[in-house]
């Protein structure tokens, strides 16, 4: 019923074409396989980008907290474009610019003229380009890079799940604070983290931006100075600041003395609200060596400070500390209401 076709033989030039070609397939499978594990070492980096912000998009972020640095950044940008302008209008209007020059200047020679008025355009499109850096830093810097290292600030704390206090000694706008609160919520915490700030208004926004975050449960915000905190001693399991005791004693006039008195009392009192065994962390600009030998000398245990992070143009650290367990002199401390702390 059915024909059994006839099997032909390869010949030697069918043989040699299909060893021709099959390197060439071998080529294009190998191929392949490099795109897919360049794909995949492509995804793994952008999930470990992902990782240090904690799965936020920094546009995200940006859309909750913008940024409290538009002021600088405008400056920046406005001397940026008025340099690059300048540099284009010297480079294209070069020789009536080099016989004004000469006609001001008659007695230097050409030569000399020439090359400084090259010389200054190189120097205004330079000037331009290092403006236009340090306005991207310091985007950066405020707004995603708080974030990244409010992560960190966090990743220092060994066990979440029994802290059930937490304080943010300046919360500004509000990032590392929902973070901590965020973090309290991921563990299922009853805890609560308080902000405090300098100014009413900036603690109230900072409490609104929790709502944005889906944390307002786990946040209250208050007005209050650091170096004279409205807390109890040995209250908080956690203390945290960010960027807000080197601005402590910032006055006209004051000596360097003071200043760094003020920011003494700024961190004693941070020790002394927590609690025996509890955590501190500080990521500071410029005073993270102070604060380093001061904790030493309080006594601190496990006194750590990180790697170089830069952030505003400068190197910053983070330092993190343990309270010694002692007992309390005077007993337990006493019962915080938080609510009637509210703003």
């Amino acid at each position: 019923m059915f024909r059994n076709l006839p099997s032909s033989p390869l010949s030697p030039s069918s043989t040699l074409q299909r060893e021709r070609e099959s390197p060439r397939c071998s080529f294009k499978a190998r191929g392949s396989q490099t795109t897919r594990s360049e794909k995949q070492s492509s995804g793994r980096r952008r999930s470990e980008e992902m990782s240090k912000s904690g799965g936020r998009d920094w546009m995200q972020i940006y859309s909750i907290y913008g940024t409290d640095e538009w002021q600088t950044i405008g400056f920046l940008i406005f001397h940026a474009f008025a340099f690059i302008i300048s540099s284009l209008l010297l480079l294209l209007y070069f020789s009536p610019f080099l016989s004004f020059l000469h006609s001001l200047l008659p007695s230097l020679p050409t030569p000399f003229l020439r090359f400084a008025a090259g010389f200054s355009g190189s120097v205004l499109a330079l000037s331009a380009l290092c403006l236009l850096f340090a306005a991207a830093n310091i985007l950066y810097s405020s707004v995603p890079l708080r974030w990244i290292m409010a992560q960190r600030m966090i990743s220092t704390v060994p066990d979440w799940s029994a802290v059930r206090t937490a304080l943010d000694v300046g919360c500004g706008r509000g990032i590392l604070l929902n973070a901590v609160a965020l973090q309290l919520k991921k563990q299922g915490s009853s805890g609560r983290v308080v902000g405090l700030d300098c100014r009413r208004e900036i603690a109230v926004a900072a409490l609104r931006r929790a709502g944005a975050e889906g944390v307002q449960e786990y946040v209250t915000c208050r007005e209050g100075d650091a170096r004279r905190l409205p807390f109890p001693d040995g209250y908080f399991d956690v203390v945290v600041s960010s960027i807000h005791l080197s601005g402590i004693g910032r006055r006209p006039g004051d000596s360097p003395a003071a200043a760094a008195a003020e920011r003494g009392r700024g961190l004693g009192e941070m020790i002394r609200v927590l609690k025996p065994g509890g955590v501190g962390v500080v990521w500071d600009l410029i005073f993270v060596p102070e604060f380093t030998q001061r904790l030493k000398e309080m006594m601190m245990d496990e006194v750590r400070v990180s790697e170089r992070v830069t952030a505003y143009m400068v190197n910053s650290h983070m330092v993190s500390f343990r309270k010694p367990m002692d007992e309390f002199l005077n007993g337990a401390a006493p019962p915080l209401d938080w609510r009637a702390n509210i703003c």
